[in-house]
């Protein structure tokens, strides 16, 4: 008897431990956020090069503090301020040193707009006279101290401000701004979008001129939302109306203008061609000359103009162009002689070069077969160069530092997989973010110089160990030969996995041009997703196709005018390589993907049916007609020059095709891929008598998520997916 409790006891201990060591993970896990990995928080290197600057919120207190700490200890060394300590005001969200660091802009009541775009209540606090000061008692935008932080330049309701910190004088600076007509200073939403900035003016060196964008938009379309808000708290539905410029549209007129801060006058720059854009504007270390870049509309033309402020004279520097596109940057860097380095794809790779202030081509600074994937700077006192690279591999990235003559370069970073750095304001040290496909985020201190590390300053490794109970599935990387081309590949086995065995296989892209799904870095939210389908006996992989970025300018401007042309066939001629292996079931192929992605999961499943069984749609651009000017003329021209490449790869032109099972899923307040998109795709798809399941998020933007928003869509694709595939 007694031995027989024993061995009960021993079995159930045994069997526990095995149950341990095989747990499975749960979407509620997922986003619940318990694989949450730590990040080093948002740092700012101080003047001094010997420490930086961190943001840290201390909830017992409700308190903000921004903490100071030694480079080369890691200890806090001092609190820069504290919201405890600042009569009149209770709390900051965010905060901007000026140049000289001895002011700092607080933010509070921050509101978005859009994806970059927020307003808020803002004020400043001089650290010498412990005064605060409040910029405005309206929510407005952008914020700027003048260079000597005497002043703050900011936008409200359209117009452009200026207030002297010391009189208290605020100036209006602009009187013409007015919702959905004219904007100064700020960019309207397309530029937002796709330029990536918001901020369209630039205070000059000494502060003596300020550089601003106009957007008239008033001849440019508007298109309108319905927002049905909370049940019980909305009787009718808002709606918001905003100006969005679709392919072949017209576009918000831009102009250039200058403004005299003593004389208070504003004067419009001549640029003496006709641009259409004006993506970005910078001030060159001369206060007189301000650098422009300037494009035509289909983009592969790009002018770097100098404009001399005191004459209100244009010349052009250097000029851009690309049977395809040339694409924009914030590289543009000027050395102490105004001579600047510019990142540019001209030879096929995208590479450094070195310029003369008039625009002579001094020396390409990078060459090879491999692309420069950030540039983090120049140091004056070395002269060394320091940027990211794809050297080792399209899938890894290194740090390296190289002469701006190019030569004696040297790798700073030893770890293969995905290195970013954080250099301090003196080029000393920089703190390098590592990982990889096995490997969570890692934060290390390392010598500019030579890349020797000096201590270590954050890790996952309490990730890791908390990962060891679900025996998770590598993720391999490969390469798959499909049209022509070696395509990067990874694939998440099944657990148990066994090479007799055939699996459903699920396969997700994004394929959009220049991007890059296949790449060394560890778990996102969307691997767990995959680990979790990988436990219940699906086989996962991912391929980049032509279009996607890192292995040259040909492998990604191949698509040109064809938006969907290539990748599609990339993506069905895999799944059928995939399909025809021993551990693939052909018969149960699916694809998935968001935005880009759902374009093509759509267009997959309708060109491709004999190959994908079933499809999900999230967010999906189901015609490019549909879509915004810049982003798609960039790669399509216009429908008007270009209607074959429009309505030949369209997914709404090819619902006839659908055999399988397709899941659509979109957000009612999605402001970039409007929902106008699943809704002309639902009407294509009834009128040829398709049948297929959809979602709509009611109010929920292109990322559709918010409170308990991702778990629901998440349940629903998981549910989708079990029963269909």
């Amino acid at each position: 008897m007694k031995l027989q409790h024993l061995f009960v006891t021993t079995f159930l201990v045994v069997t526990g431990f095995i149950n341990a060591q095989n747990k499975e993970i749960t979407l509620e896990e997922i986003w619940g956020g318990e694989f949450r990995q730590e990040y080093l928080q948002s740092l700012r290197s101080l003047n001094n090069g010997k420490e930086y600057a961190v943001k840290n919120f201390d909830r017992s207190s409700n308190t903000m503090n921004v903490d100071v700490y030694s480079y080369e200890t890691g200890e806090k060394t001092r609190t820069l301020i504290s919201s405890a300590d600042i009569d009149g005001l209770d709390f900051f969200q965010d905060y901007t040193l000026s140049d000289n660091e001895n002011k700092v802009i607080l933010s509070t009541q921050v509101q978005s707009i859009y994806r970059h775009s927020t307003t808020g209540i803002f004020y400043v606090y001089d650290f010498e006279t412990e005064k605060l000061t409040s910029i405005s008692e309206n929510r407005i935008q952008e914020p700027t101290f003048s260079p000597d932080a005497t002043k703050v330049a900011y936008v409200f309701k359209n117009n452009i401000y200026i207030k002297n910190l010391s009189s208290g004088e605020t100036i209006q600076v602009t009187t013409d701004g007015k919702k959905n007509e004219v904007i100064n200073g700020v960019t309207d939403w397309v530029y937002e979008e796709e330029f990536a900035f918001v901020r369209a003016f630039d205070w000059n060196k000494t502060g003596s001129e300020i550089a601003f964008l106009r957007f008239d938009e008033t001849e440019v379309p508007e298109f309108s939302m319905d927002m049905y808000g909370t049940y019980g708290q909305q009787l009718y539905p808002t709606q918001e109306v905003f100006k969005y410029p679709k392919a072949g549209e017209k576009n918000s007129e831009v102009t250039l203008h200058l403004y005299d801060v003593d004389a208070k006058k504003t004067s419009a720059v001549d640029l003496k061609k006709d641009y259409e854009y004006i993506p970005r504007i910078k001030w060159t270390n001369n206060p007189e000359v301000l650098s422009v870049q300037a494009m035509n509309r289909h983009q592969n033309n790009l002018d770097l103009i100098f404009v001399n402020a005191e004459k209100n004279t244009a010349e052009i520097i250097l000029e851009e162009t690309d049977d395809a596109y040339v694409e924009i940057t914030d590289n543009l860097t000027f050395l102490n002689d105004n001579s600047f380095i510019w990142t540019s794809e001209k030879d096929g790779w995208n590479h450094i070069y070195h310029y003369s202030k008039t625009g002579k081509l001094l020396d390409q600074v990078t060459k090879g077969n491999w692309e420069v994937t950030q540039y983090y700077g120049f140091d004056a006192t070395t002269g060394r160069i320091y940027f990211q690279s794809t050297e080792n591999g399209s899938i890894n990235r290194d740090v390296f530092s190289v002469r701006s003559n190019g030569k004696n370069k040297v790798q700073l970073t030893q770890k293969r997989g995905s290195n970013d750095a954080d250099f301090s304001a003196d080029f000393t040290y920089f703190i390098n973010s590592y990982t990889s496909a096995t490997m969570p985020y890692e934060f290390t201190l390392h010598k500019a110089r030579n890349g020797k590390k000096i201590r270590d300053i954050k890790d996952n490794k309490a990730l890791l160990e908390k990962l060891k109970p679900y025996q998770l599935s590598n993720k391999e990387f490969s390469t798959l030969e499909v049209n022509g081309n070696e395509l990067n590949m990874w694939t998440i086995k099944p657990k148990d996995y066994e090479a007799t065995k055939k699996y459903p296989l699920l396969m997700f892209q994004y394929s959009g041009p220049g991007s890059q799904s296949v790449s060394n870095t560890f778990y996102g939210s969307n691997d767990y997703w995959y680990q979790m389908l990988a436990q219940q006996g699906y086989m996962i992989v991912c391929v980049d196709g032509r279009g996607t970025g890192f292995k040259g300018a040909d492998f990604k401007k191949v698509t040109q005018k064809e938006l969907g042309k290539f990748e599609v066939e990339d993506q069905i001629e895999a799944a059928k390589k995939l399909g025809a292996r021993e551990d693939v079931d052909a018969e149960r192929i699916g694809i998935w993907g968001w935005s880009y992605g759902g374009f093509m999961a759509s267009n997959c499943i309708f060109q491709g049916n004999d190959t994908f069984t079933m499809a999900i749609a999230v967010a999906p651009v189901t015609s490019w007609r549909f879509y915004d000017s810049i982003y798609t003329e960039r790669y399509m021209t216009t429908p008007q020059e270009n209607a074959s490449g429009y309505d030949d790869n369209s997914p709404i032109n090819h619902v006839d095709g659908l055999k399988g099972d397709f899941l659509l899923i979109h957000g009612s307040g999605d402001d970039n891929v409007h929902v106008q998109n699943t809704m002309q795709m639902v009407e294509a798809l009834v009128q040829a008598n398709k049948q297929f399941d959809w979602a709509i998020y009611p109010d929920k933007n292109h990322g559709i998520y918010g409170g308990n928003t991702r778990l629901h869509l998440y349940t629903k694709m998981t549910n989708f997916i079990k029963e269909n595939l």
